[in-house]
């Protein structure tokens, strides 16, 4: 998503977003460090999302 996008979203909804992604981060990393995933990028992807969405909610509690 855009920051653009991110930004539309109300408060609760990047609350979710954000725990929907970091459990979604956590997974793949513990799949990672079992076995190698064929797509390594989606873990760097999720982490930059992540940092995005939380971005955007210190953005709003900050006003």
């Amino acid at each position: 998503m855009k920051m653009k996008e991110i930004r539309e979203l109300a408060q609760e909804a990047l609350a979710a977003k954000i725990k929907d992604m970091s459990e979604e981060h956590f997974k793949l990393k513990f799949q990672h460090g079992i076995r190698p995933l064929e797509n390594t990028a989606k873990l760097r992807f999720l982490r930059k999302e992540i940092a995005r969405l939380k971005t955007a909610l210190a953005e709003r509690k900050a006003q």
